[in-house]
């Protein structure tokens, strides 16, 4: 594909905010090295959006990684954004927008519902897809409607008064129902640990699942596509001194290994690569996704999550199966980019 102007959104409003400068640093480098004219556009933690110095083309490209800051714009060898000439909104001159934004504001719908009403393709799921995929609960619902495998929860909304209750044996899964990357989420294993982790789900989201606590293999698979989507190689999580896959177990150096392929059977590894694809189609995803699993010891499979926006530095999980996959981190954000396009002409030529 052309060069094209990406305007790279980062930052956001959520308690994902380092994850997205991360993972946002890192598309800048891949889009430059495939030949694209990345434009960074930093969310501060008010929601203003300012062109961002964060990151320069120049010290960037062949970077492996980026490792999240507080948020404050670093100036970069001189380098300036390129200018954003006036027009309808600030996105006028933008070829494609790539939300890098986790969490709340940047991966439930909300931006995506923007980009739709500025006409702009950007990269990813559309409203409904986000909307869905962030919420856990509406997600259950869907992928259960289809029959996929999920694991049994209860659902419980603080704002209708009802009693946070556990119906399974410890140990259980306290989770917000809208957040990622692990925030907010507890295994309890007593019923003191029950309270306090019902405590800190309510502390992020009025709205929190009770799940049960599945004994198994964790692994993770990669879905890219629109109408045709590909899943990636499985990959195996493997937590580093913790007993679960932990924000910290995410996010400090050394806190997980990714082994690629996972050490599952291989009827397995196909029950999930077909899995993550229907559950990819069940929510109408575009552009990318990351599906999460857990394989029993028998090697059967419980679909856990799916991810919209992943995190996506160069050694993320998601770029690292697609690697794994044979199509490296460049190729793949050129990849995106024309889905984006795609999907966006597709629609355009939609009657409404």
């Amino acid at each position: 594909m052309s060069g094209r102007r990406v305007a790279v959104l980062l930052g956001g409003r959520s308690s994902e905010r380092n994850v997205s400068l991360a993972s946002g640093q890192s598309v800048i480098s891949g889009l430059c090295n495939a030949g694209h004219e990345p434009v960074p556009v930093e969310i501060d933690a008010s929601g203003q959006w300012q062109l961002s110095s964060v990151t320069a083309p120049s010290e960037l490209v062949g970077a492996a990684t980026a490792t999240p800051h507080d948020g404050t714009p670093v100036s970069a060898s001189g380098w300036q954004a390129p200018p954003l000439p006036l027009g309808r909104h600030p996105l006028e001159g933008i070829d494609v927008v790539f939300p890098v934004l986790h969490g709340p504001f940047g991966e439930d719908g909300t931006i995506q519902g923007l980009l739709e009403l500025l006409e702009i393709p950007y990269v990813g799921s559309g409203v409904a897809a986000s909307a869905i995929a962030m919420d856990k609960a509406l997600f259950k619902a869907v992928a259960g409607a289809q029959g996929l495998p999920i694991a049994r929860s209860a659902t419980f909304v603080a704002g209708r008064g009802e009693e946070v209750e556990n119906p399974f044996s410890l140990p259980v899964v306290v989770k917000p129902a809208r957040l990622g990357s692990s925030v907010g989420i507890s295994v309890a294993r007593t019923a003191e640990d029950f309270m306090g982790a019902v405590k800190l789900a309510l502390a992020h989201d009025d709205k929190i699942i009770v799940e049960e606590f599945i004994d198994g293999t964790e692994v993770e698979c990669s879905v890219l596509g629109n109408d045709e989507p590909a899943a990636s190689a499985v990959g195996e999580i493997v937590v580093v001194g913790r007993d679960w896959y932990s924000y910290e177990a995410k996010y400090t150096e050394g806190g997980m290994n990714l082994i690629v392929p996972a050490r599952i059977p291989a009827d397995s590894a196909e029950a999930v690569r077909s899995i993550a694809v229907r559950a990819f189609q069940a929510c109408d995803c575009r552009g990318m996704a990351r599906v999460d699993f857990f394989v029993r010891a028998d090697g059967s499979v419980v679909l856990s999550e799916l991810n919209t926006i992943p995190g996506f530095t160069a050694t993320s999980v998601y770029a690292k199966l697609f690697k794994a996959s044979g199509l490296d981190y460049p190729q793949l954000l050129d990849r995106l980019v024309g889905l984006a396009i795609e999907r966006f002409e597709q629609r355009r030529a939609l009657r409404y």
